[in-house]
């Protein structure tokens, strides 16, 4: 059953699992239909998802890819308490209650260099913001940092930059025609070992005046690595939208459980993470 909420919220109760992929550290990648959702989501929105019957509160969830054609929609998840557990033993077949696409998402302006900043979960807006600008006339830079094991088989960049070590890519956005690196405290074979915003510094120092007027930052992770990445930006006079990650209870803007203290208009506000963002403007965030 589909039926609208709040004239752009849709909620659709049968969204039947097509795909549901296990990588290492308990990290997953759940592939749902929904000819709404797919044709629907704008790089930046989640998802509220019911993930057993046995608990009232839903979870959100970044939307990671569409398949317009074939009506789907990928979510990439960790396992970190007894929602996501019991989200991760759902089978094929299954259907999953799913209230979305919900907030604003990314505004990609005009400059022609994103660069694109993912920690963890927070890697899926990101590969959301890739998937869209893909054959256009951008020239994209990702980069992906984690501590646990990276949920993409890795390959060599089809380019063969070495950035202090970061040679390997994810191929899906390789496949697109954007370039990649990944970044990590761990020792892993052809990642850079470091901070993501310490990889971006390396990268951003590589360019001339002229390509860093065409660079704007758009970023997704836990709260300390934004914090780096609006110092990052701030130092570098670079503008930056973040995609906030915050603990929700109703996810469409009703219970105001998801307030953050804002910029707004030259005063200070309280705003909500669920549908006033979860994007923000870097400058607007205390």
């Amino acid at each position: 059953m589909l039926k609208l909420h709040a004239n752009t919220i849709k909620v659709c109760d049968h969204c039947h699992i097509l795909k549901h992929h296990q990588f290492d550290d308990n990290q997953y990648i759940l592939t749902l239909a929904s000819d709404v959702i797919a044709k629907e989501t704008k790089p930046g929105q989640f998802v509220h998802v019911k993930v057993a019957d046995n608990l009232s509160m839903r979870r959100p969830i970044s939307i990671m890819s569409v398949d317009v054609k074939n009506a789907t929609f990928d979510l990439f998840y960790k396992v970190v308490g007894k929602g996501t557990r019991q989200l991760s033993e759902r089978k094929i077949g299954d259907a999953l209650s799913i209230i979305g696409p919900i907030g604003n998402g990314f505004k990609l302006t005009n400059k022609k260099r994103p660069l694109l900043i993912g920690g963890g979960v927070g890697m899926s807006p990101l590969i959301a913001i890739a998937q869209q600008i893909k054959n256009k006339d951008y020239q994209p830079f990702a980069i992906f940092g984690s501590e646990v094991a990276f949920p993409f088989v890795k390959k060599l960049s089809d380019n063969g930059k070495n950035y202090a070590g970061a040679t390997h890519t994810m191929p899906l956005l390789e496949d697109w025609g954007v370039e990649c690196r990944l970044a990590s405290l761990r020792d892993f074979k052809g990642v850079f070992t470091g901070f993501a915003t310490d990889l971006a510094r390396i990268f951003l120092d590589t360019l001339n005046t002229e390509d860093l007027t065409q660079i704007e930052i758009y970023t997704c992770g836990p709260r300390p690595m934004l914090k780096a990445v609006a110092e990052l930006a701030k130092e570098y006079h670079l503008p930056c939208q973040m995609s906030l990650e915050e603990y929700m209870a109703c996810g469409v803007g009703g219970c105001a459980g998801c307030v953050v203290k804002v910029h707004a208009n030259a005063k200070v506000a309280m705003q909500r993470v669920c549908v006033d963002g979860p994007v923000f403007d870097a400058k607007q965030i205390f």
